[in-house]
């Protein structure tokens, strides 16, 4: 079925979150009291001040610094991946960015987000965090009322599960077993919070997506038997 879509209609995207505070101590005493009691769960050998660099991970937690998509476009029979990000400390305002684009761009219905693990993370991640910003959600992104098959959404995860429930497979993995190039990179996840808040470097954080962005586009071409993007197809924001 893959095969039958068309890659035009497709945004690939990834998005990076950081806690909302540079540590715990700075947190509201109200949303203190809910982190230790979610601290508990995700590290009990952590203290909730230890536990709390992860705390991006939630979006009442956490916050977006970062949303990159990329777009397929042909010159010929030749592929090319056009990416863009939304980034900043301003959250409202990179939101508002990204959902323009989706609102003027993306709001047809044979249109199309993918993400990997974007059903449990990116997706639901994104419409939080604009609720919590006063933002109406663009249609795509909103789930209320549609029926499953409505819903435009596509997941490298969930794909490659075919039914399987019980594993979480990397978008890394994914990348190395299917032989898809990669530039070494000089960040992972983990290091993203403290890039932002000790570095203050959301340029760091950016380069990381948006090469997030490339292996999610690649790896949904290995889905469909298709040819890589070639390297001096992939232009950069």
């Amino acid at each position: 079925m893959l095969e039958k879509i068309r890659l035009e209609k497709i945004l690939f995207l990834d998005i990076e979150t950081v806690a909302q505070q540079p540590n715990f101590n700075s947190v509201d005493e109200r949303l203190q009291k809910f982190w230790e009691q979610k601290a508990k769960y995700i590290a009990a050998d952590e203290t909730p001040e230890e536990a709390y660099s992860r705390a991006g991970i939630y979006a009442e937690f956490g916050k977006i610094v970062c949303i990159s998509v990329g777009f397929i476009t042909y010159e010929g029979s030749e592929k090319n991946l056009r990416l863009k990000s939304f980034y900043g400390d301003d959250e409202k305002m990179l939101l508002e960015e990204f959902f323009d684009l989706l609102n003027n761009y993306f709001n047809q219905a044979d249109h199309l987000l993918c993400a990997h693990n974007g059903k449990e993370f990116d997706f639901p991640y994104i419409a939080r965090r604009a609720l919590v910003n006063g933002l109406n959600i663009p249609s795509i992104l909103d789930l209320a009322g549609k029926k499953p098959w409505e819903v435009a959404h596509l997941d490298t995860l969930q794909l490659w599960k075919f039914g399987d429930y019980k594993n979480y497979t990397s978008l890394g993995l994914l990348t190395a077993i299917f032989n898809i190039p990669t530039p070494k990179d000089d960040i992972d996840g983990s290091m993203v919070n403290q890039v932002y808040w000790e570095e203050k470097d959301v340029e760091r954080i950016k380069i990381y997506c948006e090469k997030d962005v490339v292996a999610l586009t690649q790896l949904f071409l290995r889905y469909r038997n298709e040819d890589l993007v070639k390297e001096e197809n992939i232009v950069f924001n």
